[in-house]
């Protein structure tokens, strides 16, 4: 996304703890996630978490990031873009979540509920501008950026070939392109995409 956002002409600072992390193009600011404040968040336009945790002693970390920057962004004009998971878009007309399916894999029921209690924390802010954004089922790091993807809400979506996919870099193009079209405040979206 820091690429991506560089890219478009946007001015870009990192907030990130790890002490190592160099990147020439952007602003910095070396700070854990729970220890940012008000006053450091003050003047942007737009904070996109890109927060992850993996392992079943981390998953509630997702819900306590997502209720950290909604208590430091309400009642503000800045945009908080949060990028989760996809258990929670819909497959019918009756609610049922991609993560309430036969099929969903169990390997990765853990993360799906954490990144879901993220969406929940959010959905109902009418003081906050969020937008959260739900990848395709198969996220894929090292697919190539096509730079074309197709946008979904909140039900889970299909490329030409049947499949909920995506790759990282369009997923990011998918999400900086969003800061301009602003089509999705106080929504969610996901994207699709072709493999190249």
């Amino acid at each position: 996304m820091v690429n991506e956002a560089l890219k478009q002409g946007h001015d870009v600072t990192a907030i990130i703890r790890d002490k190592e992390y160099k990147n020439g193009g952007v602003k910095v600011i070396y700070k854990d996630i729970f220890e940012l404040t008000k006053t450091d968040l003050a003047g942007f336009d737009v904070v996109i978490s890109a927060f992850a945790a993996w392992t079943p002693d981390t998953f509630a970390l997702h819900k306590k990031v997502a209720t950290h920057l909604r208590n430091l962004l309400e009642g503000g004009d800045t945009r908080l873009i949060v990028v989760g998971g996809a258990g929670t878009l819909f497959v019918d007309d009756k609610g049922t979540m991609v993560m309430d399916t036969p099929d969903f894999p169990t390997a990765y029921m853990g993360v799906a509920k954490a990144t879901a209690e993220s969406y929940f924390e959010l959905k109902d802010r009418s003081n906050l501008l969020w937008t959260y954004v739900s990848p395709a089922g198969d996220y894929d790091p090292n697919g190539a950026r096509t730079g074309k993807y197709v946008l979904g809400g909140d039900n889970l979506i299909l490329n030409s070939k049947n499949e909920s996919y995506i790759s990282y870099a369009d997923l990011a193009l998918a999400i900086i392109d969003e800061l301009k079209n602003k089509k999705f405040i106080q929504k969610r979206f996901t994207a699709v995409g072709e493999r190249a």
